[in-house]
């Protein structure tokens, strides 16, 4: 086999193993190859599990050659994020010290998912602590680069799953987005993310079912295509009884609803959602990409939300929440035996331990009052979506950051001279999470640096089908793929 199997989309490989053109054991094994030869120069894997994969693979293998009826991603390496339950007698490490020998007792929900369509788990990929911020490093493992430019950040809090993909260590990988963490490694790896409909991806969370219990927390697929993105999804977009928050099923097909035609559909294109401060390179390569769209078919136009709070607001809003969900999980950590905040302080970010203690201190009823400005936004983003059939927007204000030495890589703490957030403020992704509304992020084009810029496309509520068919449309016209021969040499520019 060459090098081409690297890049080749998850629809092909799994047609080609169903007709026994491929071998399962001969695919794991370019793969394990091709891991250990390429991940050191961007620190995308931080486990990878050669005798399990291969003894999946064998398996899969025979079920091939026997006749039976297989899965629809049987044979197909994934990738799962170091923040998921995989029971596989490996760590589980949530991206931190203190969890480096945690072996979970049971799979997550999707991967459960995943390995009964068939797919082969071949390792975790690299996130921050908790997934806490929108760049990829940790105490335990360090940063994680994006292959277009090892030496700056891939993005988080999916990080090594989008840089994995970029670099053609696997065809298929798993993330999650409580604030973009699917979207914005996407965008500064090149690579499609999408961000299923609150609920359509369950997830049976345990000991507390109601973690996620407004929308907020979300999985999906990541891929380098976006029908592979869809067989994805067709996978783990599925109801389960334990999740009291996830959508009924409706029979969908995602790999077939994105072949769906966009000819007249609206597409609304927000430059900044009003308030976002951008960097012009950003800005003219999302531009320019419009005109995928259009040549789709559809038509685009700008507009105003009718924001009026200025982004660190926002920004602020986001950390308020997303320190209450900090403050549940240590409590259950600490009701576990492990006490993050005063018996790991050391071990732990500090940003993490900020995050836990501002939820501590927080009372229910500011916690409840802080959705009425989520409803602010939820109302302007509706306001738009009751004209046009999705939203348009640059998934990053900037582009990647250089990666430190220490630990804590973070974003900047300035865009276009206007100060953000360096966790989450330069991210145009956060409060679409607010709404549930489905997202994706599309690879707009390359910078004049030649560094990778991802396009938000948002849909409307469930709208799932419809963000799918633009985006499919949007490749089409505007087709990416050959952007990742340049990924895998991280050529173009020299960090």
């Amino acid at each position: 086999m060459n090098s081409d199997l690297a890049y080749l989309s998850a629809v092909e490989l799994a047609a080609a193993i169903r007709t026994k053109a491929l071998s399962p054991v001969e695919v794991v094994r370019f793969f394990l190859t091709r891991i250990e030869a390429e991940n050191p120069r961007i620190n995308a894997f931080v486990r990878v599990l050669p005798e399990h994969a291969l003894a999946r693979a064998a398996a899969a293998e025979a079920a091939v050659m026997r006749g039976e009826n297989i899965g629809p991603l049987h044979g197909v390496p994934v990738a799962i994020k170091d923040l998921f339950d995989f029971k596989a007698g490996v760590p589980n490490t949530f991206g931190c010290r203190v969890f480096a020998e945690f072996v979970p007792e049971e799979s997550a929900t999707y991967v459960q998912r995943l390995e009964a369509a068939g797919a082969i788990v071949i390792g975790k990929t690299n996130t921050p602590e908790f997934g806490h911020k929108g760049t990829t490093d940790n105490l335990l493992f360090g940063p994680t680069s994006t292959p277009f430019a090892p030496g700056r950040n891939a993005g988080g809090s999916s990080g090594g799953s989008a840089a994995a993909l970029a670099a053609g260590l696997v065809p298929l990988a798993q993330g999650s987005d409580a604030g973009g963490s699917i979207r914005i490694p996407a965008a500064w790896c090149g690579v499609y993310g999408y961000k299923a409909s609150f609920g359509r991806v369950a997830a049976a969370y345990r000991p507390n079912a109601f973690l996620a219990h407004t929308p907020f927390v979300h999985a999906g697929p990541m891929a380098r295509s976006v029908k592979d993105a869809a067989l994805m999804l067709n996978v783990m977009g599925r109801s389960h009884p334990r999740d009291p928050l996830c959508l009924p099923d409706g029979g969908e097909d995602f790999l077939a609803a994105a072949s769906s035609k966009v000819r007249g559909l609206r597409v609304a294109f927000s430059p900044d959602l009003d308030v976002f401060p951008v960097e012009s390179g950003v800005g003219r390569v999302v531009e320019a990409a419009l005109d995928g769209f259009r040549a789709a078919g559809a038509s685009v136009e700008r507009v105003k939300l009718g924001i009026k709070r200025p982004q660190s607001e926002w920004s602020a809003l986001w950390n308020r929440q997303m320190a209450v969900l900090y403050a549940a999980m240590a409590e259950d950590f600490h009701e576990a035996g492990i006490d993050l905040v005063h018996d790991h302080r050391n071990q732990v970010p500090v940003e993490v331990i900020d995050l836990i203690e501002t939820g501590r201190r927080m009372s229910a009823l500011s916690s409840k009052l802080d959705d009425r400005l989520r409803t602010e936004f939820a109302d302007a983003l509706q306001d738009v979506l009751d004209d046009y059939d999705a939203l348009v927007t640059p998934t990053l204000a900037c582009q990647p950051v250089e990666n430190t030495t220490d630990g804590r890589t973070l974003g900047p703490t300035r865009v276009g001279g206007e100060a953000v957030d360096p966790g989450i403020g330069w991210c145009l992704t956060y409060p679409i999470n607010w709404s549930g509304n489905p997202a994706a992020s599309i690879p707009a084009g390359l910078d004049d640096d030649g560094l990778p810029v991802g396009l938000q496309l948002v849909g409307r509520r469930h709208g799932d089908a419809t963000v799918l068919a633009l985006s499919q449309a949007f490749e089409v016209a505007h087709p990416w793929h050959e952007i990742y021969s340049r990924a895998a040499t991280g050529s173009i520019r020299d960090c």
